[in-house]
């Protein structure tokens, strides 16, 4: 069991990883192309991959799941999160979208208990809490979280914990990969069916940027979008398995916190893409957050483990 626990754990920490490259990314297009383009763009080239990947770990007969319904509804609510998330990022700055972002752990640990039965300690909400700390002292919210934009974000936080909270319950059967495919369909299909229906609306334009980037009109990318675009495909099929794998492996009250481990790429690609120095706050905020996880795993060991006492009167 502990085993399995600290390969969720690595398993999130790295899906997190991965999947933070998409953010600088669409950042990139988020000015010229829809973001329904960036997602059929980016599901087309995931596609053959995760068929592979299915077929090798599982067989594709395992698509046809007999959990069907539920392996469709949360790969919807997956697209509806993530569409949402980048409709916060062309009207955010990087840094506030994805501080709100990360609201999605609380939300994990707080909805484990009513829907999953788990057992979440006040130690563990505690260590939420400070790396909620380390995310305000990291990011250093400004005016900009004022923005109504900063509503997708927060929503988008919501459908994600939710969504991964699915995947805990629906894991003892379906694997990350079969997972995985489906959200990759509902990335392709809801991206098609929003592009399709502002088209025959007749809605190419709007004022506000997240508004804009959903119903700007598609066109034809030049290479080095494209590429981007391309890049998110891959990123995207790595980091969905990983995630999926994460929360099917362990509880999740267990492995939320690390999904802090994310707030410390931005920084990252913002030096090495950007040339944007990390300022003092930043290294304060990733300190918080990196002791955050770390006394996580020490608390749910040591909640785990009863005492002597206890030990001694139990009729077992």
């Amino acid at each position: 069991m502990q085993n399995r626990m600290v390969r969720g754990i690595l398993s999130l920490c790295l899906g997190v990883l991965v999947f933070s490259l998409q953010d600088p990314l669409v950042k990139a297009v988020s000015s010229i192309y829809p973001v329904t383009e960036v997602m059929a763009i980016r599901s087309i080239i995931a596609l053959p991959i995760l068929v592979i990947l299915v077929h090798a770990d599982v067989g594709l007969r395992a698509i046809l799941s007999k959990r069907f319904g539920l392996l469709t509804i949360r790969a919807f609510i997956q697209f509806t999160s993530y569409t949402v998330y980048y409709l916060a990022i062309a009207a955010l700055p990087l840094a506030d979208a994805v501080a709100l972002y990360f609201m999605a752990p609380l939300f994990i640990m707080a909805l484990a208990g009513p829907y999953l039965g788990e057992r979440v300690s006040w130690r563990t909400l505690a260590t939420v809490l400070i790396g909620m700390l380390g995310v305000i002292v990291m990011v250093r919210p400004g005016a900009g979280l004022f923005d109504w934009a900063a509503l997708l974000s927060l929503g988008s936080a919501v459908l994600y914990g939710f969504s991964q909270l699915m995947a805990r319950k629906i894991g003892d059967t379906e694997s990350s990969t079969v997972m995985a495919f489906y959200q990759n369909g509902a990335y392709l299909i809801g991206a098609a069916m929003v592009a399709g229906t502002f088209h025959l609306a007749g809605v190419t334009h709007a004022i506000h940027p997240s508004v804009e980037f959903l119903v700007r009109p598609w066109i034809w990318p030049t290479l080095p979008d494209f590429l981007k675009m391309a890049a998110c495909g891959l990123v995207a099929s790595a980091g969905m398995i990983l995630l999926s794998q994460g929360y099917r492996l362990a509880p999740a009250n267990r492995v939320a916190t690390f999904e802090y481990t994310g707030i410390l790429w931005s920084p990252l690609w913002g030096f090495l893409f950007f040339a944007e120095v990390p300022r003092s706050t930043t290294v304060i905020g990733a300190g918080l957050i990196i002791g955050a996880g770390l006394l996580a795993l020490n608390t749910e060991r040591r909640d785990r483990k009863p005492t002597p006492a206890l030990a001694a009167t139990d009729p077992a």
